[in-house]
């Protein structure tokens, strides 16, 4: 092979080579230039990637919202896209990143974001957009009454921030609830306390497993019967370790969630776990349904799954001769400290994607903050517990009557459904998130993984002792790519990238074959010579 056509091969291996660290490199930060004007004169067609479970309330207000959103800027054409997953948003964005197909705007989460951001100036930092005068929040030259920043509430505006940058807007938020059978907790000689703690909720579902002679529950008369379920076992470990004032992780991406606290929390989840009291979304199904068959007590859901929580939800999974009539009280999650109460923040946010065409971006920017406007907050937020992200919103005269007619009806005012919102509205200030850096999203999953490990194991009649948690640190540290060389097991290390998404494994797939063929053709190209 001439130096010509070698060096030519080089320079393609190391141009695909770059092509992929573009796609899992640093983060870049560089800024979108705003357009002075935004032209009206030419069409421009947006992508938008929504998440929605098959509730064709919320798709009919997004579709309202494309609607009017294109009523006042005819030139802009928006596709919406539906996804019933958030993880099928999230492995759909990193794939269309190395082949420049992103959506123009997605919902998604900061988690999610972070890894996004290590694509080449993939995500648009808004932090200019916010305060520019024409097209800002709450700009002069909107065709739609925009909020302010200041009337986007604080401390949901502060989640959308990954270093010194805002990269999303919130678009709606929640937290988790546990739905409580007050009916039963009486019944078994108890008062539900102000505030749950963790060692009341384990002490009545422990109470509760007591059984008549025929081997039925004495608290249902079933055969069935599970007392607290726990649909997000990552959020059951995150907030038991901000509870506890334990680590879990940083901002600089350090892994400290394998520690002696999650030990000990795993070890509480296995006590309870072996006597029958305990089980998770995941290993058993969903707490709403266990709940409203009378064969759970304590329900653990985010407050956004409230329109399936309690005797008269509007949405139930069961048949209804298998419901029980009974009081659902919605009560902050367990605590440790009542005192000092913590609970997790979580809801979708929007961000949007940088595109060549500035012009394509700031109509992104325009209908992302559309969806910001009262009309879509407070529609979308009486589908389900959610909470408008805006003051302006919350503070709303149509907002504030909604709330009052809470228990009016088993349907929009649905009373466990607006108790769950106001759980988060009284506790705004409770809340807290979780670092975000490229891989915190492994890391939350690791989470979830070690108590689904746990309870799984129990069940199957295995010990759960010190060697059995150490060996599944390991296993799980391994399973998703938490690199912890030359650190304890509880502290120190970094999260890797997480798995590289299918385009880029096929891209360093070509790689290799390409340098194999080069190899075999300079050994041939070689022997000809040499016999020649």
């Amino acid at each position: 092979m001439n130096k010509k056509r070698l060096g030519l091969a080089l320079a393609m291996a190391l141009l695909s080579i770059g092509t992929l660290t573009g796609c899992h490199g640093a983060k870049s930060t560089s800024d979108f230039e705003i357009p002075e004007e935004f032209d009206e004169s030419r069409n421009i067609e947006l992508t938008f990637w929504a998440k929605n479970d098959t509730n064709k309330t919320q798709t009919a207000i997004y579709n309202k919202a494309i609607s009017d959103f294109e009523e006042l800027y005819p030139n802009i054409t928006v596709n919406m896209r539906l996804y019933t997953d958030y993880g099928k948003i999230y492995n759909d964005v990193i794939t269309n990143i190395s082949t420049n197909t992103t959506p123009n705007v997605c919902i998604t989460y900061p988690d999610h974001i972070a890894t996004y951001l290590t694509g080449n100036s993939t995500v648009v930092p808004l932090d200019n957009l916010f305060a520019d005068e024409k097209y800002g929040l709450g700009g002069s030259y909107l065709k739609f009454d925009s909020p302010t920043v200041s009337e986007v509430v604080p401390e949901f505006l502060k989640e959308c921030m990954i270093g010194e940058n805002h990269y999303a807007l919130p678009f709606m938020r929640s937290t988790e609830a546990c739905y409580v059978n007050k009916t039963y907790v009486e019944k078994l000689g108890y008062t539900l306390p102000e505030t749950l703690t963790w060692d009341f909720v384990w002490e009545v579902s422990e109470k509760a497993m007591e059984q008549n002679a025929d081997g039925t529950y004495k608290i249902n008369g079933q055969n069935v019967l599970i007392p607290f379920i726990y649909k997000s076992t990552d959020n059951m470990m995150i907030q038991s370790l901000k509870q506890l004032g334990a680590d879990y992780s940083d901002s600089d991406g350090n892994v400290l969630l394998f520690n002696d606290d999650t030990r000990q929390v795993l070890k509480t989840v296995a006590e309870h776990t072996k006597n029958g009291v305990f089980s998770t979304f995941k290993i058993s199904g969903y707490p709403a349904n266990f709940l409203n068959a009378g064969q759970c007590i304590f329900a653990v859901d985010s407050t956004a799954g409230a329109t399936w929580m309690g005797s008269n939800a509007p949405l139930i999974d069961i048949a209804k001769d298998k419901l029980v009539d009974f009081e659902t009280q919605v009560m902050r999650i367990p605590q440790y400290d009542p005192s000092d109460p913590k609970m997790i923040s979580q809801g979708p946010s929007v961000c949007i994607f940088n595109k060549a065409d500035p012009q394509e971006v700031l109509a992104s920017w325009l209908f992302a903050q559309y969806l910001l406007t009262n009309d879509v907050q407070i529609a979308y937020s009486e589908t389900e517990g959610y909470v408008p992200v805006t003051t302006k919103a919350q503070q709303d005269q149509a907002y504030l009557e909604y709330l009052s007619l809470e228990g009016s009806d088993n349907d929009q005012h649905y009373d466990v459904k607006i108790k769950a919102s106001r759980l988060l509205m009284d506790n705004t200030e409770n809340t807290f998130v979780t670092p975000v850096f490229n891989g915190s999203t492994s890391v939350r999953d690791a989470a979830g993984q070690l108590i689904e490990n746990v309870t799984k194991n129990v069940r199957r009649k295995k010990t759960v002792d010190d060697a059995f948690i150490d060996k599944m640190y390991e296993e799980v540290r391994a399973l998703y790519h938490l690199d912890q060389s030359g650190a304890a097991a509880g502290a120190g290390g970094k999260a890797d990238l997480g798995k590289l998404p299918g385009a880029s494994i096929a891209l360093l797939t070509v790689l290799v074959l390409a340098w194999v063929l080069i190899a075999a053709y300079w050994i041939t190209d070689k022997l000809r010579h040499k016999e020649q």
